[in-house]
């Protein structure tokens, strides 16, 4: 009997006309995702198969139909539920576009949704999420792609979406990871010292250790490769070398960068940018 095997592959898009808006198309069988977070929100949609994932803590299973919803920030992972693998399709939001969109939504200003369900099963949700990441890859017709990308998730956070239910007020300890979060995406190329950070946050370092991981889900040295990370697809659409983007985020080397990024996002950073020109 010959074994169903998927072809493993990942495509990304970036839709001028959506403001730069990321659309990924990817198969995977064998291809596990380390813990990691996007600076956008994830809204996919499962083709085939199924995706076993972590996020905050709890394990999640999205059959065949079904959407994926993970917050801005939120650590996460990803691989096959069934021995098959899984296909899907998805957007990447960033909060300020989020913010832009929802501003009829919610009372206070300038305020992103927050989803607090992992899996969605939703059949016309799923529908409308189908046209519209078919239509999305069409070219041309560029008013009909932003309405219906704006009634599409108008649906999501009509039904799907809360505000975000903050701690109040906001902590201390809260405020000083803010700062070292701050720290590290200002200046992910650096070779940071855990005892400059504890320093600047006035904990010890064990302390910040604890509460870091506590408040994120990473200890800060994997927060920071995350911040390198987000560093380098800015180069990268910007038509940067993929050896001088390594370079400038502080990578040890193009190798050491090819595999985080791989193990992040799914694909290497020249499948990235394969398409970054055709977009």
């Amino acid at each position: 009997m010959q074994e169903n095997k998927v072809n493993e592959s990942a495509d990304y898009w970036h839709l001028k006309e959506l403001g730069g808006l990321e659309l990924l198309k990817a198969s995977y069988q064998h291809t596990q995702f380390s813990k990691h977070t996007h600076e956008g929100y994830c809204i996919g949609l499962i083709d085939e198969g199924a995706q076993s994932f972590l996020r905050m803590g709890s394990q999640h299973i999205a059959p065949k139909g079904d959407i994926i919803l993970v917050n801005a920030d939120e650590v996460h992972t990803g691989s096959s539920a069934v021995d098959s693998g899984w296909c899907y399709r998805a957007i990447y939001p960033t909060p300020e576009m989020m913010q832009e969109i929802t501003q009829d939504f919610f009372n206070a200003h300038g305020t992103a949704p927050w989803f607090p369900q992992a899996v969605v099963h939703d059949e016309g949700l799923a529908a409308q999420l189908h046209l519209l990441f078919d239509l999305l890859l069409q070219p041309n017709n560029a008013l009909f792609k932003q309405s219906l990308y704006l009634s599409t998730l108008a649906y999501l956070f009509s039904k799907h979406g809360k505000t975000h239910q903050q701690l109040k007020p906001h902590l201390d300890v809260q405020d000083k990871i803010q700062l070292i979060k701050d720290v590290l995406a200002a200046e992910p190329e650096k070779e940071h010292q855990l005892s400059d950070l504890a320093q600047l946050a006035e904990l010890s370092q064990w302390h910040l250790l604890r509460q870091f991981k506590k408040y994120t889900g990473l200890p800060p040295h994997a927060w920071l490769v995350q911040c390198r990370l987000r560093k380098s697809l800015k180069l990268l659409k910007q038509g940067q070398d993929i050896a001088l983007t390594a370079q400038l985020c502080g990578f040890s080397d193009q190798s050491h960068f090819n595999r985080h990024f791989k193990k992040s996002l799914g694909c290497t950073p020249a499948q990235y940018t394969q398409k970054l020109s055709l977009s």
